[in-house]
C-alpha cells in the first residue's frame, strides 16, 4: 500500500457538478481529492482486505445471534424495550441485509482491524462505488494508470444483484432521506439507480413528508401507502420517533431490517470481542462502565474482567473512547500512554453509554492519515472506499481518495 502523486483529469469538476456530485468540495476544501491515490496489490485487497472483512460481518451475523438471545445485552446496546420484539422478529424471520461499509484501519504490513461498522446507513456510497470508478477508467485511458492496473469495485453491480435477491420482480421501493443534504441524496439515489437496473420501482421521498394513513399506514407525500421502504434515517432514531409505535403495525418492509439495530452500533464491538477474542482483525473493546468498574477494584462479570485483564496493558498503550450512537467521529477521543492527544469538538452525541477501544493508529502518508471503507452488499465485501484527514479523527470533511490495484 502506498499513496501515490498523479495528475487530475483536466475539468473534472464540471464533469462532477453534471453528474450530480455537487459535493464534491465542501467546506472551502476538496472533499473529492484526486491529485494523488491509493495503490494496492491484489494479494492486500484479497487477503488483508476483502478476505478478512467477508469474515468479519460474518462474526457480526453471530454476535447479532448471541443479542436477539439476550436481553441484557440489547438493554446495554440502548434499544428501547418497547421494541425488542420488533428487532428480534425481524432476525428470526430472516430479514435480509442490503449493504454497510467497515471502516478499517491498515498500513499494508499487518492485519486489517475494525474500527466500526456502519452498517445501518452508510454515505460515501456514490464515491465509492461511481465516480471513484469513472476516475479509475479515464485515467487509464488516458495513459495515467498502467491498462493493466484494476479497482476493488463491483459495488454497483453487487448492489443491482442483491435487489433482485431481496425484492420481488418490479417490487415498489420508497427511498427516503434529507433532500436537503446532497450527500444523504446521493446515497439513496445510488441505491435507487441500482434498484431501477434490478427491474424495480423507485420512488424518493423526503423523510420529514412520511406520514400516517387513517388505517395506520405509512404512505408518502403523495398518499402512496409504502409497502417497502429504504431510509437513510438510523434506527436508534427511528426506534424513538414519535411514529414508532406504529413501526410494527404499519406493515411497510424496511431496510435496512430492524435487526441492524443491533449492528449499527458501537456497543456491539464489546460483543465481538468477548465472542472472540484475540482474533487477528478485532481489537479489544469494553463498555466504559466495566472498564472503570475494574480499575476501581470492582467486579465486572467474570469474563469481562479476565478479557480486560489481558488487554490492561494494550489499553494503557493507547485507547479510544467513543459512544454507542454517533456520526461522522462525534464524540471520539484518544488517548495514549495515559495522555489526550485528539478529540473532535462535536460532543453532541457523548451522552450515550460510552465504548473503550484499543487504538490501531493510522497510518502518516504526507500528513494525512486514510481510514479504509471496505464496502459489504449482502454477506460479502466488494469494493473499496478511502477517507484521509490531516486529523487523526475521520469527519465529515475529510477527503474522499480514489485508489487502484496495481502487481
Amino acid at each position: 500500500m502506498e499513496k501515490r502523486t498523479l495528475p487530475e483529469r483536466p475539468g473534472w469538476r464540471d464533469e462532477a457538478e453534471k453528474l450530480g456530485f455537487t459535493f464534491a468540495d465542501m467546506g472551502g476544501e476538496p472533499y473529492w481529492d484526486e491529485t494523488s491515490a491509493y495503490r494496492f496489490t491484489l494479494r492486500e485487497i484479497e487477503e488483508d482486505i476483502e478476505a478478512p472483512a467477508t469474515e468479519l460481518h460474518a462474526l457480526c451475523r453471530e454476535a447479532v445471534a448471541r443479542a436477539i438471545a439476550d436481553e441484557t445485552w440489547l438493554a446495554r446496546l440502548g434499544i428501547p424495550q418497547r421494541h425488542w420484539d420488533l428487532v428480534a422478529s425481524s432476525w428470526t424471520r430472516g430479514e435480509p441485509e442490503l449493504y454497510g461499509r467497515m471502516d478499517l484501519a491498515y498500513d499494508g504490513s499487518g492485519p486489517a482491524k475494525l474500527l466500526e461498522y456502519n452498517a445501518d446507513t452508510p454515505t460515501s456510497l456514490y464515491e465509492s462505488a461511481s465516480f471513484q470508478w469513472l476516475w479509475f477508467e479515464q485515467q487509464r485511458a488516458a495513459g495515467v494508470l498502467d491498462g493493466d492496473c484494476d479497482q476493488f469495485n463491483s459495488i454497483h453491480e453487487a448492489i443491482v444483484a442483491r435487489w433482485t435477491q431481496i425484492c420481488a420482480d418490479g417490487e415498489d421501493v420508497h427511498f427516503a432521506a434529507d433532500p436537503d443534504n446532497p450527500e444523504d441524496y446521493a446515497t439513496v439515489e445510488t441505491l435507487a439507480w441500482a434498484a431501477r437496473e434490478a427491474g424495480l420501482g423507485a420512488h424518493f421521498t423526503a423523510l420529514g413528508q412520511i406520514g400516517l394513513t387513517e388505517e395506520g399506514q405509512f404512505a408518502d407525500e403523495q398518499s402512496r401507502v409504502i409497502g417497502t421502504l429504504f431510509k437513510l434515517y438510523p434506527w436508534e432514531d427511528m426506534l424513538r420517533d414519535e411514529f414508532a409505535a406504529h413501526l410494527q403495525s404499519s406493515g411497510t418492509r424496511f431496510i435496512e431490517p430492524p435487526w441492524k439495530a443491533v449492528l449499527s452500533n458501537k456497543g456491539i464491538l464489546p460483543l465481538l470481542w468477548q465472542m472472540f477474542p484475540g482474533h487477528p482483525n478485532l481489537l479489544p473493546a469494553f463498555f466504559l462502565d466495566d472498564v472503570q468498574e475494574a480499575l476501581a477494584g470492582g467486579s465486572p462479570a467474570a469474563a469481562v474482567a479476565a478479557a480486560f485483564e489481558a488487554a490492561r496493558e494494550t489499553l494503557a498503550h493507547g485507547h479510544v473512547t467513543k459512544p454507542i450512537f454517533s456520526r461522522e467521529g462525534a464524540g471520539v477521543v484518544i488517548n495514549e500512554q495515559g495522555r489526550e492527544v485528539a478529540r473532535t469538538q462535536d460532543d453532541s452525541y457523548s451522552h450515550h453509554p460510552m465504548i473503550v477501544q484499543a487504538l490501531a493508529p493510522l497510518p502518516d502518508l504526507g500528513g494525512f492519515h486514510p481510514v479504509l471503507g471496505a464496502w459489504i452488499v449482502g454477506e460479502a465485501c466488494c469494493g473499496l472506499g478511502l477517507r484521509e484527514d490531516r486529523s487523526r479523527i475521520t469527519h465529515n470533511l475529510s477527503r474522499f481518495k480514489p485508489h487502484f490495484i496495481e502487481g
